[in-house]
């Protein structure tokens, strides 16, 4: 079983590193998730018999690395979800991306169609276009070679948003070829990952009415790291600059 990287814990949350490569949510494939991997950790921490209860309350795609944050009680999940659905949890992004965008900062919205079928999203422009509106703030963090690192506050939370939106304007993220990248990232676990990081997430405390702020370090397999060393930081109360949700 994959060892689990815990950033947060309490009676009714837990928050967690998820590594790029692991599924969100079990499907079809039977392939371990992260679901699993957090019940099991849950069951022999705690030493709980029987089954243990765990609340997905948001998702990661599978290729994407970061936190993500879990319900340990019927009634976190109810809080957390609705909190999720009314927009008023707070999440940033790191996306190391071919390219560069114009600007140092700004605000990108679309509007996104989702083909369940290919599991692609397209990002449409016009008053007129069917879908779901997509918006998100930037901010560049360094450029380099033809490369950018952007810090991403996503402002909706749509389907593939932040690659189609990227991938959209030229600027597709490291390693994600399903939206125009040329080359593939690998992941620790030796499947294909993309250079985009669930850096931080802040929400309010389901039963204490208190903000916590949670940030995920980079994983060894985060392309910046290779080069560059891996970022600092990981758990914390103080939120970091930049655009916010």
């Amino acid at each position: 079983m994959i060892e689990l990287e815990v950033l947060y814990e309490d009676n009714h949350c837990l928050a967690v590193n998820k590594p790029a490569g692991l599924l969100s949510q079990g499907d079809r494939s039977g392939e371990p998730s992260l679901v699993d991997v957090a019940s099991h950790y849950l069951k022999t921490r705690h030493a709980k018999p029987g089954k243990v209860y765990l609340g997905l309350v948001h998702r990661l795609d599978r290729p994407v690395s970061g936190v993500m944050l879990l319900a340990k009680t019927s009634k976190a999940a109810a809080r957390l979800s609705e909190q999720f659905r009314t927009g008023t949890i707070s999440k940033i992004y790191w996306a190391i991306v071919v390219g560069s965008p114009v600007g140092d900062a700004g605000t990108w919205s679309d509007v996104i169609t989702k083909d369940s079928q290919l599991n692609r999203a397209q990002a449409r422009f016009g008053a007129d276009c069917a879908g779901k509106e997509a918006t998100v703030n930037f901010r560049v963090l360094k450029r380099w070679e033809g490369r950018a690192k952007l810090e991403l506050a996503p402002l909706t939370g749509r389907s593939h948003q932040l690659r189609v939106q990227l991938a959209s304007r030229g600027l597709p993220i490291l390693g994600d070829i399903k939206y125009g990248a040329k080359g593939r990232l690998k992941a620790l676990d030796g499947r294909s990952r993309v250079a985009l990081h669930a850096r931080q997430i802040i929400f309010e405390h389901p039963t204490r009415q208190e903000s916590i702020t949670i940030l995920a370090p980079v994983p060894a397999d985060w392309p910046e790291s290779r080069s560059g060393g891996p970022e600092p930081g990981c758990g914390s109360s103080t939120p970091e600059a930049g655009p916010r949700t």
